[in-house]
C-alpha cells in the first residue's frame, strides 16, 4: 500500500492565497496524503475557506494552535506534527504550490531505506509566476554549502521519513522567526540522514514581498536578529559536534553584518550603530585589524561627506 504522507501547513491571514495552495495539494496525483491546517490566529477569512475545503475532502484537517503554545509558524508545524499519523513528513507553506506529480515517488516507498527525499524547487515570483529561478539542493559538500547558502532546501523541498523525525531531541524553534527552515533544515543534516535527491523540480517557492524572509531586506531589525540568533546558534552547535565548518560560518555571519551595516548607513537608518558595534565584534573575533580600520573609515568619510560605503563591500 501507498504510504501516508502528511503534508503540514501553518496558516496565519493567507485568505489571498491559501485556496490556490489547497487546490495544488487536492490535484496531487499521488492519493495518499492527509493535509493538517495549522491556524495561527487568523483575523480575516482564513478560517472560512479552509472550512470549505475540510467539509468536501476528508484528507483536509484544520486545527487553531492551542493558546498555551507560543505564537508563530513554528510551533504551528510542531503541533501540526503531533497531530499527524503518516509515516512521512511533507512541511510546506500556505503559499508553496504541488506541481501534480510531486509526490508521485512515494508510490514506491513502502520499505525506503532513506530518511528523507529531496526536490529542487522552482522559485517564482508570487504576483507574475515568472520562474525567478531553479533552485538546486545538491552539493558534495552539503553542510558548508547549507551554512553559507550556496545550496538551500528551504521548509518544503525535502519529504521526512517519520521515523527519522521522532529521534530528533525538537523539531522546529519556536524562538526563531526568520531562518527557522535553514535551522531545522541543519540540524536535521547533523544527524547524518540517508538522503535521496530527486532531479525533477516539483514544487513552486513563491516569493511574496510580505513574507518574513523579505522583512530583512527592509531592515526590519527584530527579523535581522531571528536571523543571528539562528546563525550564532549553529556556533555553538559546530562547537559541540566538531564540524570543520565552524570558522566559516563565522566569517559568513561577519561579511552579513558588513552588508547590513552598508544598508543601513546608505538608508541612514538608526541600526546603523548596532550594525557597527556587531561587526566590530565579529571583525575582532577574526583578528580582521585590517577590516576594522577599513570600516572606521568608511564611518567616518560617510559622516563628514555623506559617501564612502562603497568601502564596504
Amino acid at each position: 500500500m501507498n504510504p501516508l504522507v502528511s503534508i503540514i501547513i501553518p496558516t496565519f491571514n493567507r485568505a489571498h492565497l491559501i485556496s490556490e495552495t489547497l487546490e495544488s495539494v487536492i490535484s496531487l496525483t499521488y492519493p495518499n496524503w492527509e493535509c493538517i491546517l495549522v491556524d495561527d490566529g487568523s483575523t480575516d477569512n482564513t478560517k472560512d475557506l479552509i472550512e470549505k475545503y475540510v467539509i468536501n475532502d476528508t484528507r483536509i484537517k484544520f486545527y487553531k494552535r492551542p493558546n498555551e503554545l507560543p505564537k508563530g509558524q513554528n510551533s504551528c508545524r510542531n503541533y501540526g506534527y503531533y497531530k499527524s499519523t503518516g509515516k512521512w513528513i511533507k512541511w510546506f507553506d500556505s503559499d508553496d504550490l504541488f506541481l501534480p506529480s510531486a509526490l508521485d515517488f512515494m508510490a514506491n516507498l513502502a520499505n525506503s531505506e532513506y530518511d528523507v527525499y529531496i526536490t529542487n524547487l522552482l522559485i517564482v515570483d508570487g504576483i507574475t509566476d515568472q520562474i525567478i529561478n531553479n533552485k538546486k539542493s545538491f552539493s558534495d559538500n552539503l553542510i558548508p554549502d547549507y551554512l553559507i547558502g550556496k545550496i538551500a532546501f528551504y521548509v518544503c523541498g525535502p519529504t521526512w521519513k517519520k521515523s527519522f523525525l521522532e529521534k530528533q531531541t525538537y523539531l522546529f524553534d519556536d524562538n526563531l522567526s526568520n531562518l527557522d527552515d535553514w535551522d531545522f533544515n541543519l540540524r536535521m543534516i547533523y544527524n547524518n540522514p540517508k538522503i535521496y535527491y530527486l532531479k525533477e523540480s516539483l514544487i513552486k517557492y513563491r516569493v511574496n514581498r510580505d513574507s518574513l524572509s523579505h522583512e530583512i531586506y527592509k531592515l526590519n531589525i527584530n527579523e535581522i536578529k531571528s536571523e543571528f540568533k539562528a546563525r550564532e546558534k549553529h556556533i555553538v552547535l559546530l562547537n559541540k559536534i566538531n564540524k570543520p565548518a565552524k570558522s566559516l560560518l563565522v566569517n559568513y555571519i561577519k561579511k552579513r553584518y558588513k552588508y547590513f551595516f552598508r544598508e543601513a548607513l546608505i538608508k541612514n537608518h538608526y541600526s546603523k550603530f548596532y550594525f557597527l558595534n556587531k561587526l566590530f565584534i565579529y571583525q575582532m573575533k577574526t583578528l580582521d585589524f585590517f577590516g576594522i580600520l577599513k570600516t572606521l573609515f568608511a564611518f567616518l568619510i560617510f559622516k563628514i561627506f555623506n559617501k564612502g560605503y562603497k568601502l564596504l563591500k
